[in-house]
């Protein structure tokens, strides 16, 4: 690690239900989709957690707008949630050779892995794509006692097992990377710290405006509409420089922290699929983030572009799971 206490995730630094349960069909034939002048078909897309996170958010995202540019149609996006999205993880190695389905993915699922000590890993997927980066934000309901981050700071600090921080991803995932990289910023030990796991940011949010917790660590791009509704605030970001859809949130950097946190997401396949099915995701893939539709998306989100496909994206995935790895062991949380 670094000599500050920084976790870059776009470097290697720092995150069974059956087939027939979901109605996936195994295309080992290879023969898909071989026109590639014509829209995708039958393509299903698994989010490993709840709907309403920024996993589900993303890959309705991607569907959408593959759909409006006539890039795939009838693109389905299914929710398959459990033990920080190994549950998923699981299913998606299961369906060895199966190239019509793909999971949306990131972070959280590399630190889960561990964590959950699931037999299932990334490893043995097939990498498609990196898609965005997303800083992450300190979040606090709009009745919070806490006006800046440097108030929750203090009061964190003063009591850090009393002050509930919770994340919509498991122990490992980038929800709960980010408060214990803030943790060890501000000078509290980790292990002191009072970490409450959601599966997703759809159950996170609930919490967060029913003050079951004191603060919120996770992508800030889950909490614009409550951010614009006045429902939560946003005491900083985890950015290196302002995020445009929030101009007058600072970051930790600006606010005295030492800190820079980023998360990404992409999207894996089953192991052993046709090179004929690969091409067709990343073919669709790199055609929506071409479209004009995906850039105003980027925008309205606050996402930044960090599209990557096929072996360069399986490079990042093994140097992601190193990182996770080293920070996981630090802490305690991986043998």
């Amino acid at each position: 690690m670094r000599s500050r206490p920084m976790l870059w995730v776009t470097t290697a630094l720092l995150a069974l239900v059956s087939a027939t349960a979901c109605g996936a069909t195994a295309n080992k034939s290879g023969d898909a989709n071989d026109d590639s002048g014509k829209p995708a078909t039958g393509l299903r897309l698994m989010v490993p957690n709840t709907a309403g996170g920024g996993y589900d958010t993303t890959a309705r995202t991607a569907a959408k707008v593959m759909e409006d540019a006539k890039i795939a149609t009838g693109t389905q996006v299914f929710n398959l949630p459990g033990a920080g999205g190994t549950v998923g993880l699981q299913r998606i190695v299961n369906e060895k050779g199966n190239g019509k389905l793909a999971m949306q993915m990131g972070l959280g699922v590399v630190g889960a892995t561990y964590t959950s000590k699931s037999k299932a890993t990334l490893t043995q997927t097939t990498p498609i794509a990196k898609m965005i980066e997303e800083a992450g934000a300190i979040v606090v309901p709009k009745n919070s006692p806490y006006k800046t981050i440097q108030d929750l700071v203090t009061a964190w600090k003063a009591n850090p097992k009393g002050l509930a921080v919770g994340g919509g991803s498991s122990p490992g995932g980038p929800d709960h990377l980010l408060p214990m990289q803030l943790a060890q910023a501000v000078g509290i030990n980790p292990k002191d710290v009072n970490f409450v796991s959601y599966d997703g940011g759809g159950e996170l949010l609930p919490a967060l405006l029913g003050s079951k917790i004191a603060f919120g660590a996770s992508g800030f791009g889950e909490f614009l509409d409550q951010v614009e509704s006045g429902q939560v605030r946003v005491l900083a970001v985890t950015s290196e420089k302002p995020i445009d859809a929030l101009k007058d949130v600072p970051t930790l950097k600006d606010s005295g922290i030492d800190l820079v946190f980023t998360n990404w997401r992409g999207i894996v396949a089953p192991p052993e699929i046709s090179d004929t099915d690969k091409n067709v995701w990343i073919d669709a893939l790199t055609k929506m983030h071409d479209s004009a539709e995906w850039k105003a998306e980027l925008t309205k989100h606050g996402w930044t572009d960090a599209f990557v496909t096929g072996d360069a994206f399986g490079k990042f995935l093994t140097d992601q799971d190193k990182a996770v790895a080293d920070i996981l062991t630090k802490l305690g949380l991986a043998a």
